[in-house]
Parts: structure tokens; sequence; C-alpha cells
């Protein structure tokens, strides 16, 4: 079942993300559209939620505002991982007060992603 709100991001480079969703995220592939040619909408399952991406070569730089929490396995060792997925990261993991390890990263079109592991 598809989950009742769906956060869809836009971007002028869909594969991009899709691999860097997939690494961090362990994103698998649902949706795809259209089914053949070029790709304007790819559906992502994490866990179990979804995440949209939208083929758009007029994105606006500055297009809005999001964060994005995705809870990880480990985040030490996905941290690891961003940069080499092309996304950038602001610093060491934190561990929270309510419980939470959190790195905070930007994708590789600059959305702030916070990665999570619930202790």
């Amino acid at each position: 079942m598809p989950s009742a709100v769906q956060p869809m991001l836009v971007t002028r480079d869909l594969d991009r993300l899709v691999r860097f969703y997939e690494g961090v995220a362990g994103a698998e592939t649902t949706d795809r559209h259209p089914p053949e040619g070029p790709v304007f909408y790819q559906g992502l399952r994490i866990g179990d939620s979804d995440l949209g991406i939208v083929a758009e070569d007029d994105v606006p730089a500055e297009s809005g505002r999001i964060l994005l929490s995705i809870e990880v396995a480990d985040v030490d060792a996905t941290l690891a991982r961003v940069e080499e997925l092309g996304g950038a990261t602001s610093g060491p993991p934190n561990d929270m007060p309510w419980g939470q390890r959190v790195a905070h990263v930007r994708d590789p079109d600059g959305n702030v992603v916070n990665l999570t592991t619930t202790r």
C-alpha cells in the first residue's frame, strides 16, 4: 500500500538522485513513468515509506524548502557513503537526547537530509 503522504523531489538529474537514495537509504525502485523511454517519474520505496523523484529541466535554483529524515541501520556507516554518491556532509553525527544518532547531509541537488538511527 502506498504512503498516504508522499514527498516528491524535482530534479534536473533523475538518475543521479535515484542512485543517491538507493546507496544511502537502500531505496528500491517501484513505479516508473512512462514505462519506456525517458523517465519523468521514478517511485522509490524506503522501508515503509515512498519517495517520488520527478525529472524537470526547468527547476528553479531555489525551488523551495524540504527536509527529509531517513532512518538507516547505521548512521556512521551510511555517512561514509554520502560523498561518494554525490552528496555533501556538514560534520560528524551527533547523539540526540531523544535517543537518535543524527547526521545532517545534503543530497546531490542540495536537499537537506537527516540520516537517523534510533537507539
